[in-house]
């Protein structure tokens, strides 16, 4: 019977120890199973691995073999066992309220890694990621607490307004966002922080403070908000066909900085299969049909 990894793991501390009460203790085992197990290995091998006495523990020509051996094993396991396990790694993404069709499945293609997806609340902006029910997240910027997080952006798109088709501003084709800025605004959740303060338009406010006619916790809410005319809200430029609505109408602005898609991590996490999936995702993790149907905002 060939040697087990373990048999190789306790061979290699009393090696590096030759002293097997000190390699027990590194093992965290206790030192009779150690030299039980030392015996039975010399047994399975037919050779003397340790020169033992009373004193002093020394390899034998066959032990300085097996050593040298018995490292490059372990070292091309401990790669390996990374590699699977990085391979079977599911990786939680994530997201805020729709998700674009087939999304998922084509990011999790580009990662190489399987996905499953975190469906968060507007009233958490990380997505996820501050609470660790995410690994990776698909987010608008600005992130809270940028300190924690890293992020690459994955596109950027102008800013649109959605508004009733009966608002005086309607029968432009764009829309300048000064005009707006006496309007009433649907907004996010208070606890969406400065991504409620970008999706007012606040960058471009220049300190004036908006008008809120309505909070609105989902997509659904906003349409219904700007249905009954307690105000407009401003919406990503690929994001206006999830927003069809009778009634509505949708115009792009001007004056206003676009917005940015990311996917973003946190900070402290470092494992090599984040950054390669952010890295995947931006080479190629949305096409054109993908963004036909992304976040929602």
């Amino acid at each position: 019977m060939d040697p087990h990894l373990r048999d190789l793991r306790y061979f290699v501390a009393v090696a590096e120890e030759l002293h097997f009460t000190n390699a027990a203790q590194r093992l965290h085992i206790a030192q009779p199973t150690l030299s039980r197990q030392i015996r039975q290995l010399e047994r399975q091998l037919d050779v003397v691995l340790f020169d033992r006495n009373q004193r002093s523990v020394a390899l034998t020509v066959a032990g300085k073999e097996l050593l040298e051996g018995a490292r490059k094993i372990l070292e091309l396991w401990e790669v390996t066992n990374v590699s699977l396990q990085e391979a079977g790694e599911v990786l939680r993404v994530g997201i805020q309220s729709a998700l674009g069709r087939g999304l998922l499945n084509d990011l999790e293609s580009a990662s190489g890694h399987r996905l499953a997806l975190h469906a968060a609340s507007w009233t958490d902006p990380s997505s996820g990621l501050a609470g660790r029910q995410a690994d990776l997240a698909l987010v608008w910027l600005p992130l809270p607490d940028p300190n924690r997080y890293r992020w690459e952006v994955l596109r950027t798109e102008p800013r649109w307004v959605l508004l009733p088709e009966n608002h005086p501003l309607a029968d432009q084709d764009a829309i300048d966002f000064a005009d707006l800025l006496d309007e009433p605004f649907i907004a996010l959740p208070s606890e969406a922080g400065a991504v409620r303060d970008f999706w007012l338009g606040n960058d471009a406010r220049n300190g004036r403070q908006p008008k809120i006619g309505a909070e609105a916790a989902t997509p659904e809410d906003k349409l219904e908000a700007v249905s009954l005319g307690l105000g407009v809200c401003l919406l990503a430029e690929n994001n206006v066909p999830m927003y069809r609505w009778p009634g509505l109408t949708a115009r792009p602005l001007t004056g206003l900085a676009p917005c940015e898609l990311a996917v973003a991590w946190r900070a402290d996490d470092t494992r090599p299969t984040i950054l390669e999936f952010a890295t995947r995702a931006v080479e190629g993790g949305f096409s054109t049909q993908q963004q036909q149907q992304p976040l929602a905002s």
